[in-house]
């Protein structure tokens, strides 16, 4: 296959101009700019005012399968990424059962591979059962295939099971994902604490108690080791606290999503549960200290913590439906319309932060349009306007609090390994 006239850009090589590129045998193995990569044979396919680039990864994405396939499954799932324009993403383990076994992370690899869509990579359990009492197996889960460890939903709130966790972690070069919130100070709550949720007599979440296990588990990471990335960065404080601990040169690296820099908690209003996550919605301050993190480098990717649930679920009062949003037909239209247009980010940034880095956070192929590199790429069209519309959605998960946003930007091919999975 050949990709003609496109703009490609590549953030791995700093590549950023009008070209070809040509696929052979599942892989990249030519870039031109300017063009004239000769036919002989191959597939064409004409990009003229799209743009080409290293296939979007997404390391934060909840695909529900095993268990809980009537919020989404394998097919679904893949299948949004790619409308998405994901060439990859990574499931976390908060499944039923949990995925703290090298069979179920075997099983999952197996059956992903017969689904046409993005290519999936496993995080295992950190504990045996999310319970952070007992360590799970992590050597085994590396050997089934697993990329890295987490208790994501299920964050561990004992500093020394979580040392322990760290220094096995360390030991098997796994990185740890942490969601991090300390309990008994967030315990019952539902949206930010603040003016919004007071007038809607709702019971806050207070921004300490996710800042501060922030700091704890970063010095962890000093002390242990290890590599920590700190998932779905919701404050301003978080980001300064990322940023010391950087320069003191911990073994950390965080991400946000597009949520965090888009919405405040004035999206609550109306008892509007697709507007309802873990961690919250905060305030305008904190939106701002998102792009501000993004843009020097204090937060080193965007992650979309997809969390697909069912109508009924999120049709309930606000205090009792479950956190959680649409994440992946979303985020890239999302980041040019309200990163990019604006001039916050460039688009070769943009790109950086949804492909390179999270390829290179975790130790994944992809990322680059280097040759002999996997021919995962994503053609988009930047300049494409259109309305979001939930029901649209490949996902089973229709719970977005973007539905009917005019939004900037769409996936118009996804390859993977050489492959379209998506047109």
């Amino acid at each position: 296959m050949i990709l003609r006239n496109g703009r490609v850009i590549d953030p791995s090589s700093g590549i950023d101009g009008i070209g070809d590129l040509r696929i052979e045998d599942g892989r990249i193995a030519e870039v031109r700019l300017g063009g004239g990569i000769p036919t002989d044979g191959h597939f064409e396919r004409d990009c003229t005012g799209k743009v080409i680039c290293p296939g979007l990864i997404d390391i934060h994405v909840h695909l529900r399968e095993p268990g809980q396939e009537y919020k989404e499954d394998l097919a679904s799932g893949l299948g949004s990424a790619a409308a998405g324009g994901f060439t990859t993403v990574a499931c976390m383990p908060n499944t039923t059962p949990v995925i703290d076994s090298a069979p179920i992370v075997r099983d999952l690899i197996a059956r992903a591979k017969l689904e046409k869509g993005a290519r999936i990579q496993v995080i295992g359990a950190l504990s045996k059962g999310m319970k952070n009492t007992e360590l799970a197996e992590m050597g085994d889960l590396k050997a089934a295939g697993a990329i890295a460890v987490s208790d994501d939903a299920y964050q561990v709130q004992d500093a020394g099971f979580m040392r322990k966790a760290m220094e096995y972690a360390a030991m098997l070069d796994l990185p740890v994902l942490a969601h991090c919130e300390n309990t008994s100070l967030s315990d019952g709550g539902v949206m930010n604490e603040g003016y919004t949720a007071s007038v809607l007599g709702l019971k806050g979440l207070p921004r300490e108690a996710y800042e501060m296990d922030v700091m704890r588990n970063g010095l962890l990471a000093m002390m242990t080791g290890c590599h920590l990335h700190v998932l779905h960065v919701s404050t301003a404080r978080e980001v300064e606290i990322i940023r010391f601990l950087k320069s003191l040169g911990a073994p950390v690296t965080a991400e946000t999503g597009p949520h965090y820099w888009c919405l405040t908690d004035e999206a609550c209003k109306g008892y509007n549960t697709n507007a309802k996550m873990n961690p919250p919605l905060r305030t305008q301050t904190d939106c701002e200290a998102m792009i501000v993190g993004l843009k020097d480098g204090t937060l080193d990717c965007i992650a979309t913590d997809h969390a697909p649930h069912a109508a009924y679920e999120k049709a309930q009062e606000f205090p009792l439906a479950p956190f959680g949003i649409h994440g992946l037909e979303t985020s890239l239209a999302l980041g040019i319309t309200y990163l990019v247009k604006p001039n916050h980010l460039s688009l070769a940034a943009l790109i950086g932060q949804m492909s390179t880095a999270p390829a290179r956070i975790l130790g994944l192929p992809g990322g680059t349009l280097e040759p002999d590199s996997v021919a995962d790429i994503t053609v988009f069209d930047p300049d494409a306007e259109w309305v979001v519309e939930p029901e649209a959605f490949v996902s089973k998960g229709k719970n977005t609090p973007f539905g009917g946003w005019k939004l900037t930007g769409k996936p118009v091919m996804t390859i993977v390994g050489g492959e379209v999975v998506f047109s």
